[in-house]
């Protein structure tokens, strides 16, 4: 009973913690970003300042037209470090030299949005990214409409995942989506939310 009661508790410290970090994040956007973003690109309307929308992580998995195994694995570990049930997604067409169907499971994926997007998103930058061995920040190259897609050769930089049970290293995309109208202004606003690009100390 003991046991069950301190389960349940630290569920209900883990829960509440998350909250906070949204709660921050949200009231960062609205106290001190959007206000600097208003100020940088001088808009004439809140309804122009850009915000974030989603974040979408993919897993694209060749390897799985071999070993159907490895989409259950891939579903559970995603599922694990962004805290919602992950998604297979699958081949369009058939394509006979990769030996593969139409409908084929070849990779999985999760959208966020809201809150999740936001507990994501504190723990990719705050916990995640300074894991990775010898890092120096990430590239700042946008997708010409506002938008970033950053990629992570391996998984094992969340602490979600416990490295001596996994059977093979997997890498996936983060794609950041925006309502900004320039890269200039998705690159303020991700930067802004504490995205580590390289060179953003020259930005001043």
């Amino acid at each position: 009973m003991q046991t069950a009661s301190w389960s349940v508790s630290l569920k209900r410290v883990e829960r509440k913690s998350k909250m906070a970090n949204t709660a921050s994040l949200k009231k960062e956007y609205a106290e001190r970003i959007a206000p600097a973003l208003m100020k940088q690109f001088n808009y004439t309307s809140p309804m122009q300042i850009p915000v974030l929308k989603k974040i979408v992580i993919n897993e694209g998995l060749g390897m799985a037209t071999a070993d159907k195994k490895i989409i259950e694995v891939a579903i559970n570990e995603l599922t694990a470090i962004t805290g919602q049930k992950a998604v297979a997604t699958v081949s369009k067409k058939d394509v006979a030299n990769f030996k593969l169907r139409k409908k084929m499971p070849i990779g999985v994926r999760v959208t966020l949005r809201r809150e999740r997007m936001y507990e994501f998103l504190e723990r990719l930058v705050r916990v995640a990214l300074p894991r990775i061995r010898d890092f120096k920040g990430i590239e700042s190259k946008l997708d010409g409409r506002g938008n970033y897609t950053l990629g992570i050769q391996e998984q094992i930089i969340f602490p979600e995942i416990n490295i001596d049970a996994i059977d093979r290293i997997l890498g996936m995309n983060i794609t950041f989506v925006t309502t900004a109208q320039t890269d200039e202004e998705g690159y303020a606003l991700l930067k802004e939310f504490g995205l580590p690009f390289k060179n953003a100390k020259n930005d001043k």
